[in-house]
This record gives C-alpha cells, sequence and structure tokens, in this order.
C-alpha cells in the first residue's frame, strides 16, 4: 500500500500488486530465493508516467465523484505502463535478448537504486509534513519539490507531522537492530520487522480513530479498502504509443535488478538461473497482472533479503505471503481505514534505507576502479538532477563509452623470452628479458574494430618503423642501441584479440602488405577462430602463405629463428 502512494494510485491497488505478479512468478520464475512485488524504484517511474498522463486538475478541491473518476483514470495508465512493460520483456525473450542485462552493469544499478531513493525521501515529504502539494515530474522534480517544501512548511500540519515523527521513531530503530541483531542464531530479521510496522500501522490507526484526527485535524487516511478482487479489464490500447518510451526503462529495470538479484543468491547457494526464462517470468507478471489493475513489478531487494534471512528457499516462500494479501483483501481490509497515509510515507523511507547505504561502498570502488567509481558517479547524479529514466539512459551510455574509451587507451606490448623458459612476457615488466636483434613480437591486447585501427595502424608503424608507402623510417623516439638492428621479422600475438570487423581486418591485411614490401617477414601467432575466419575473408591468405600462421608465439618466435637464420647476441634492450 505505500509503494501505491509512489505510483499516483489508490493504496489498495498496492495490494493487488503484492498478490497477482508473486502468484505468477513462482510458476515460471528460476529464482529460488526471489521476492517479487512492488518495487519503490519502479513504483516513482510508474508515478511519473501517471502524474503526466493523467495529471491533478489545477483547480485541486476535486468532489468525490471527480475524485473517483480521476483514480480511475490513474490506475488505467499505470496498469497501461504494466502491459507496455510486460510485452517488451516478453518480446525481449522472444528475440532471446537476456544478454542485455550485462549492459547495466552493477555501478549503473547500485547508482539508479541509490538516486531513486533520494527522489523517493524528497517525493514523501509533501505526505510526512501534511502538505497538498502537486507531485512534479520531469527534469528538476527533486529540487522542484524540496523548493516548493521549503515555501510551503509553514503551513504544514501538526498533527501529520507528530504521526511521521512517531512512526519514523519506530520504525527507524527496529531495522537498525535487525541489522545488529542479525546474526543471532535465534533471531528473525524478517518477525521482527514485521513486528514493528505492526506496531506502527496499529498505533496510528487507534490513535487517529480514538482522536478523530481525520475530521478534526483532516489528516489524509487510507478510507475503504475494496474486498475481493478487481474484474479483468484489458488496459486501454489507445494508450500504449504514449507509454512506449515509459515502459522501454521499466522493462530494462525490472530485468536488469531482478536477474542480477537472482544471479546473486544463485551465485551464493550454488544454483543457476536462466535470464531469458527470466524476461519470460517478468514479462508474462507484469502483462497478466496488468489485467488486474496492477501497476509495474519486479524483484525486490528488501523483501527478499527478509526471505533469505527468513530461511527462505523456495518460490513456496513467496505463497504464504499471498495468503497475507489474501486476508487483507478479504478479511482485514477495513482494519486499515483510519490507516494516516502520512504512516505509509514514512514506511516508504524507511524501507529505502539499504539503498541509501550502498553510498558507503564508493570509498571501497574508488580504491578498485577509478572507472567505476565515474560510472557510479555519473549515473547518481544525472537520476537525481534529471530523473530516474533520463538517469538510466545517461548511465548506460556513459557506462559504455567507458569500455570504448579504454580499448582506445590500450598499448601494444613488446615481448621477450623469460631466460631459462619459453615464456614471452612484456619487455616492459623485466629488464631480463631477452631479445633477439631483427626479431620484434607484439601483443596486442583488445578487439581490432574500426574505433581501435588507427591506433593500431600507429602503434605498428612505430614499432616497426614503417613509413609512407611501407618504407623504413628511423625511430626517432626510441633508444639508439633500439635503432641499430632493423627488424627483419615480426610475431603478431593476436591472443588478446577477442573479434574484429571488416575495418580492423583490412587493417591486418595492409599491415601484411606493407612488410612485406618492406623485406619484414610477417607472422601471426595464437588468433582465434573467429577472428582468423574475419582475416581469410578480407584477404589475408593473399599476402601470406598458410605457413606463416601460428597456433601459439612460441612456435612462430622457433620458426623465425630456425627457418630464417636470425642470429646475434640476446640482449636485454628494451623497446618502449
Amino acid at each position: 500500500m505505500a509503494f501505491a502512494l509512489l505510483t499516483s494510485v489508490p493504496p489498495v491497488f498496492g495490494l493487488y500488486t503484492s498478490f497477482f505478479p508473486v502468484l505468477i512468478y513462482t510458476l515460471l520464475g528460476t529464482g529460488r530465493h526471489l521476492s517479487t512485488g512492488t518495487f519503490a524504484v519502479l513504483s516513482l517511474m510508474t508515478g511519473s508516467a501517471v502524474e503526466r498522463l493523467v495529471p491533478e486538475p489545477l483547480e485541486g478541491n476535486l468532489s468525490g465523484i471527480e475524485r473517483e473518476q480521476l483514480d480511475a483514470q490513474r490506475v488505467g495508465a499505470a496498469a497501461a505502463v504494466a502491459f507496455g512493460s510486460g510485452a517488451l520483456m516478453l518480446g525481449m525473450f522472444a528475440l532471446q535478448l537476456g544478454i542485455l542485462a550485462t549492459f547495466l552493469s552493477e555501478p549503473v544499478v547500485k547508482a539508479l537504486t541509490s538516486g531513486a531513493a533520494l527522489h523517493v525521501l524528497v517525493s514523501q515529504l509533501p505526505s510526512l509534513l501534511g502538505l497538498p502539494l502537486p507531485r512534479q515530474i520531469g527534469c528538476f522534480a527533486l529540487f522542484k519539490t524540496l523548493a516548493a517544501v521549503l515555501t510551503a512548511l509553514p503551513r504544514s500540519s501538526p498533527a501529520e507531522l507528530t504521526i511521521s515523527a512517531l512512526s519514523l521513531a519506530l520504525l527507524v530503530p527496529v531495522k537498525e537492530l535487525n541489522e545488529l541483531a542479525a546474526a543471532a542464531p535465534s533471531w528473525s530479521a524478517e518477525r521482527s520487522q514485521m513486528r514493528g510496522l505492526a506496531y506502527a500501522v496499529l498505533l496510528a490507526s487507534v490513535l487517529c480513530f480514538t482522536s478523530s484526527l481525520d475530521t478534526r485535524y483532516n489528516v489524509q487516511i487510507v478510507g475503504l479498502l475494496p474486498g475481493g478482487f478487481p474484474q479483468p479489464l484489458l488496459p486501454s490500447l489507445a494508450e500504449l504509443p504514449r507509454i512506449l518510451a515509459d515502459s522501454l526503462p521499466m522493462a530494462l529495470v525490472t530485468f536488469a535488478v531482478s536477474a542480477s538479484l537472482a544471479s546473486i543468491y544463485a551465485d551464493k547457494y550454488s544454483y543457476t538461473i536462466d535470464s531469458n526464462q527470466e524476461l519470460l517470468a517478468h514479462g508474462v507478471s507484469n502483462l497478466v497482472s496488468s489485467l488486474f489493475s496492477c501497476f509495474p513489478n519486479s524483484a525486490t531487494l528488501a523483501t527478499t533479503s527478509l526471505l533469505v534471512d527468513a530461511g527462505g528457499n523456495t518460490q513456496l516462500a513467496g505463497l504464504f505471503s499471498c495468503l497475507v494479501v489474501l486476508s487483507v483483501l478479504l478479511w482485514l481490509g477495513p482494519f486499515f481505514y483510519y490507516l494516516p497515509k502520512a504512516v505509509l510515507a514514512c514506511i516508504n523511507i524507511s524501507s529505502m534505507r539499504q539503498m541509501f547505504f550502498q553510498m558507503q561502498e564508493l570509498p571501497q570502488l574508488w580504491r578498485i576502479s577509478r572507472v567505476d567509481f565515474a560510472v557510479w558517479m555519473v549515473t547518481w547524479v544525472a537520476v537525481v538532477t534529471l530523473s530516474v529514466d533520463l538517469g538510466l539512459a545517461v548511465g548506460v551510455v556513459f557506462s559504455m563509452m567507458t569500455v570504448v574509451c579504454r580499448t582506445q587507451r590500450v598499448r601494444c606490448l613488446a615481448l621477450g623470452l623469460a631466460e631459462g623458459t619459453e615464456l614471452y612476457r612484456p619487455l616492459r615488466e623485466s629488464h631480463k628479458l631477452l631479445q633477439v636483434p631483427g626479431l620484434c613480437i607484439l601483443s596486442y591486447p583488445t578487439p581490432l574494430y574500426f574505433g581501435t585501427r588507427g591506433q593500431f595502424r600507429r602503434i605498428l608503424e612505430w614499432h616497426l618503423r614503417l613509413g609512407e608507402g611501407g618504407q623504413l623510417t628511423p625511430k626517432t623516439d626510441s633508444p639508439p642501441d633500439a635503432v641499430a638492428e632493423p627488424v627483419r621479422v615480426v610475431v603478431l600475438d593476436c591472443s588478446g584479440v577477442t573479434f574484429a570487423d571488416a575495418a580492423g581486418a583490412r587493417e591486418v591485411v595492409q599491415l601484411a602488405s606493407r612488410c612485406r614490401d618492406a623485406g619484414i617477414h610477417f607472422l601471426l601467432a595464437q588468433c582465434n577462430a573467429s577472428v582468423l575466419g574475419t582475416l581469410t575473408q578480407a584477404g589475408l591468405l593473399d599476402r601470406v602463405t598458410p605457413e606463416q600462421l601460428f597456433v601459439s608465439v612460441q612456435d612462430a618466435a622457433a620458426y623465425a629463428l630456425e627457418r630464417l637464420e636470425l642470429t646475434g647476441p640476446k640482449t636485454c634492450t628494451v623497446w618502449v
């Protein structure tokens, strides 16, 4: 019910979203420990889409009938978004696009959820303070909401502020105690947390009922929860073109969070998940549940952690949570009539604790990889300043750019022989590696494609002293003893070239031609089958013979030494 407030729909639809998707995922999902249902990030994204599609009237103060009509339109918009995201995930399943989860790296996902948690916190401030403010959407919505709250702060409701303070004073310490005592064998984190939530709900409801806070102080309450289930209803297909831009990022977030969370527990408990089957499970879950007026759903971080701590090892645990929701829908709904919405806002905020604490990992991330740290920060800043969906797009694009940039900055390594062995190591690692004058062994440890072809050409020209037209040129910026002996044989180690495209393959073919024109014997070593096939299709065998292709650097070097009769003392010259 608390997450339904983020979605801008009545609270009862949060119960529906905690029932139908869980049943469907139990039948189709492969994550044994995964708990599905309402998720704060998706609820926030859905709420922004709903507010854009069905905005609050400017005049406000709607009558009861007008409010019901507005709520019905918003429920339809949220269900249409769920239908669209489910359809997109089913399309991804049909195309077997489970691999797309790899493009949402861990820093992107964690920064996304951490930034979204800040959006959740700020969006709940009006409910905490009893301020009837319109919800801000679009870019800079967080700052617009903060400005509106600060402006309207003198008009805040003392009654709702008191309820919020008491609720947070109960919920936050309970969560902290859970973390401190979770290691105790007899401690049940789920039971303790549920007890804290129950106390907060019970005390607030009793206080509101006995003091008539809803009528005397205009405290916003949940009101009547309709019993039973809604009638199945197909969302308006006319809305689908309008919600496609919202459904796509939600589908990606749903799949990325669910797949990554399932993988974490699958690795921990030694079983495997099928990413494409997860696409099917969440696609069907969103698509079918949208027929029952549910909003988008996915795996949830907090409840999955609670499920594991409570000893749940199969999806049967989800069925027990469904029984609890079912009892509320059928019998216990009237007991929530006087529950203040401020308490639901407090539950939302306290549930974000785990997402906020992800920022504690930043110092360690800085020490491990500053590139990943930059991805985390760029994504987080984009999510906070722009919006969740735009921040996701910025994070994915920036993450992919870092991959491309890192392939551009790879150094080509000159290899030397470790004395007394047959191993060839980069010369810059040690001054004791041996070189044979006239033999140059180079390792290019990155994919060879259109983005790296220029760098590949420049590096090889520098090492082999190739000028225009394949002529030899002096290597002016290398040590004098490195220039003394011209290169007679070059061995190109392709073990690090994982793939090559047409542009990269043509660059290798041109290099072979230029080496032949310059009198340099060109040998190729350790090409995988895919790269070798691409090079062959590009015409490599028109420039070299099969005898110039080797399965290892050692074989190529031995061929160069024995067949070409390279002589001269072995030195420790290092080419840098």
